[in-house]
């Protein structure tokens, strides 16, 4: 880009970094955008997928475990104090996919997810 001398030593050469440092900017924004694009699609695709070899299971009828949750209970007393009563194991169904999937009129935690978190607090 020629930017026309003004007869002042420098004040072309600062004009023309500045201009640098927006399309600097300019570049990275939509180099993020970019990239925050392509990660949406990428997690939409990822999640059909899911969902799909999920049904797949579901008409095969192993789209579904169970995991044993521990239940526990919570209860307020006085001076901000609080009683913890265990209220003993309870089965849980669970899908066996990546994310959540709704089946049995219920959306279902994955496996690998309630495996790990296996206590319920109320």
């Amino acid at each position: 880009m020629d930017v026309p001398e003004c007869g002042l030593p420098g004040i072309s050469a600062e004009i023309e970094l500045d201009a640098g440092k927006v399309r600097g900017r300019s570049d990275s924004l939509k180099i993020l955008g970019l990239a925050a694009k392509y990660l949406v699609i990428s997690l939409v695709a990822l999640y059909l997928v899911d969902w799909l070899v999920f049904e797949v299971r579901e008409l095969r009828g192993t789209g579904l475990r169970t995991v044993s949750v521990e239940q526990y209970l919570a209860t307020p007393l006085k001076g901000s104090k609080a009683e913890y009563d265990y209220m003993g194991a309870a089965d849980e169904d669970c899908s066996r996919a990546l994310f959540p999937q709704y089946a049995k009129s219920t959306w279902n935690l994955p496996c690998w997810w309630l495996e790990k978190h296996n206590q319920r607090w109320e």
